[in-house]
């Protein structure tokens, strides 16, 4: 089980191991907001398994690491699936995967940015090769567009019920909504 931890402004930020989230609570860094499940017991101590944890100090993280392309959040993004075939991963056949593949090639002047990248299998990814879709006849099933940062820091995590209350209360129905249906 991991733990939910929010800014000193409520603002979800990560989720981190319990076994973090105590020892943040232990050094005074953080406070328990939610619990689950049984105590965790030491030595000397006996603390609730903490479920949310809020940081005592607000900690300042620049959107532009919000942003950046990962394939983790690239194919999050795209649902797992190949935006030229429309294969998902799971019907990949032995020996094929999902890569990232650029509108515009790299060779030819493309760039890393959401608009240019979208998720292709080996195969199509391939085929394209340094082609532009146009030339290659290959077009995507859909227009790769830069995502709203919440969805891509929690589209990749789990959530229990406890935790999804707060992505509710700090970023509104909607992106929950989103959220579930990835």
């Amino acid at each position: 089980m991991r733990c939910l931890a929010l800014n000193a402004s409520f603002e979800p930020l990560t989720m981190v191991p319990v076994r973090r989230a105590l020892r943040l609570v232990i050094d005074g860094k953080a406070e328990i907001v939610e619990s689950e499940g049984a105590v965790v017991r030491s030595e000397r101590l006996a603390l609730p398994r903490p479920a949310v944890i809020r940081l005592v100090k607000f900690v300042h993280v620049p959107r532009r690491f919000r942003r950046q392309v990962t394939n983790t959040f690239l194919f999050a993004r795209d649902n797992y699936r190949c935006q030229f075939c429309g294969r998902t991963q799971h019907e990949l056949r032995h020996r094929e995967c999902l890569t990232r593949d650029h509108l515009v090639p790299l060779s030819r002047g493309g760039t890393n940015a959401w608009t240019n990248v979208l998720t292709a299998c080996s195969t199509c990814n391939t085929r394209k090769g340094n082609l532009l879709p146009e030339e290659a006849g290959m077009h995507p099933v859909r227009v790769p567009h830069e995502p709203h940062f919440v969805h891509l820091a929690w589209a990749v995590r789990k959530l229990t019920r406890t935790q999804t209350k707060y992505i509710r209360l700090f970023y509104g129905a909607n992106v929950l909504h989103t959220l579930e249906s990835l």
